[in-house]
């Protein structure tokens, strides 16, 4: 079983990663983990820090020569403003001054300050801050490294900016690059220049933009997930991992919102045989059926509210004299829907990780394999004939390599 844990706050030393239930035989590189957290940080409406912060960071444990142990990966990724924080997020008893009292409408602020019984709102903004999801960039790309290897891939664009929609289909993993290329993360060129020209507006508006974005897996075989249990639904582990992520409001599955608008006739995918196996010529339900994965494409877009810190704050109430006053400003981005989608896949990676763990197990990535290629053989032999005898195994093919 997969799980991970972060820590740190946003101003503070640094945040690190525990990722436990890794299989050993992954490669794994310092690398390949700055690559991915670069990812994050790119995109046009993202702030000034996204230039200072340079992600430095270390690989403590789990991992030998470039491959993963068995043991838990842990790593930590230093904070290259610390000194300009040290004396404000000191972990030792001492009088920091500066703090804030004016909570941001939108912001986790007000509730944790309520909760936790403080008047400083840098208590609860500094790890409810969205710089979180960079720990979990780490934890996002080992699961994307096991999915590797297992043939499955993962990948996201922006289908809306603010007004602008993107009329591009769902990607396929090897647009990834492409889409990286563009500013927006987004595979509509006309729709990328109509998105970086309203980013551009709210900016000298001072203000900011959510959007959409949509993330696939390709690869992913029939029977992920389970309909069983409640919390053991694929479509049930997505949504809440989508969730998650800070500032989204909403998930939808396929063609989700779209589908409860339609008749039953027109929202379902019908199961055909072409070539001589079974499949669907439509993808509506976004590969996911009865809690488990259907061998289609999974699909599922996430819904990213306006950013809640504005460079021209909105009204609230300052906590220390209960007195009417504008909301605290932070330093923040204009709009961060193109690094949220990179998110996006990390938390996808991270549920289909977890769920080929549970299913196929395996103290090594060789024990992993050996299961899955047994599974994908039989249900081959399964999708192709319309049905197998009670009992009957398929073979177990060689592997190359």
């Amino acid at each position: 079983m997969l799980r991970f844990l972060t820590a740190g706050e946003s101003h503070g030393p640094g945040l690190v990663t525990i990722v436990e239930g890794l299989p050993r035989g992954l490669v794994v590189t310092a690398d390949g983990l700055s690559a991915e957290l670069a990812r994050r940080r790119h995109g046009f409406g993202r702030g000034q820090r996204m230039r200072i912060e340079q992600d430095e960071l270390e690989i403590l444990g789990g991992v030998r020569h470039g491959v993963t142990l068995g043991s838990p990966v842990a790593v930590l990724i230093r904070n290259t403003e610390w000194p300009r924080w040290d004396r404000v997020m000191s972990p030792e008893p001492s009088e920091s001054g500066g703090e804030l009292t004016r909570p941001r409408p939108g912001h986790a602020d007000l509730a944790g300050m309520v909760k936790y019984d403080t008047d400083d709102a840098r208590d609860i903004l500094e790890r409810a801050s969205a710089r979180e999801t960079a720990a979990r960039t780490v934890a996002g790309h080992l699961a994307k490294t096991l999915l590797g290897v297992c043939d499955v891939g993962v990948v996201s664009h922006v289908t809306r900016i603010g007004p602008v929609l993107s009329k591009a289909p769902a990607p396929r993993h090897e647009d990834s690059a492409l889409i990286d290329s563009d500013p927006v993360r987004c595979l509509d060129p006309q729709a990328s220049h109509e998105m970086v020209e309203v980013i551009e507006l709210a900016k000298r508006s001072k203000d900011t933009l959510g959007g959409v974005f949509e993330v696939v897996a390709h690869g992913v075989p029939v029977g992920i997930g389970s309909h069983v249990h409640y919390d053991r639904r694929l479509d049930t582990l997505l949504a809440g991992a989508l969730m998650s992520i800070p500032a989204i409001k909403g998930v939808e599955i396929g063609d989700g919102f779209e589908s409860a608008a339609r008749s039953g006739s027109e929202a379902h995918d019908e199961i055909v045989r072409v070539g001589g196996a079974i499949t669907r010529e439509t993808n509506r339900a976004g590969g996911v059926e009865g809690g488990m994965s259907n061998g289609q494409p999974i699909r599922v877009r996430a819904a990213m509210k306006p950013l809640s810190t504005l460079m021209q704050p909105l009204q609230t109430v300052d906590m220390s004299t209960g007195e009417p006053d504008q909301a605290v400003r932070e330093r923040s981005d204009v709009c961060a829907v193109p690094a949220a989608s990179v998110v996006g896949e990390q938390m996808m990676a991270w549920v289909l990780a977890g769920e080929f763990s549970r299913k196929f197990g395996g103290d090594t990535a060789e024990d992993l394999l050996h299961a899955l290629d047994h599974y994908r053989a039989r249900i081959a032999e399964r999708t192709a004939s319309g049905g197998l005898e009670s009992g009957r195994v398929a073979p177990v093919p060689k592997r190359e390599g």
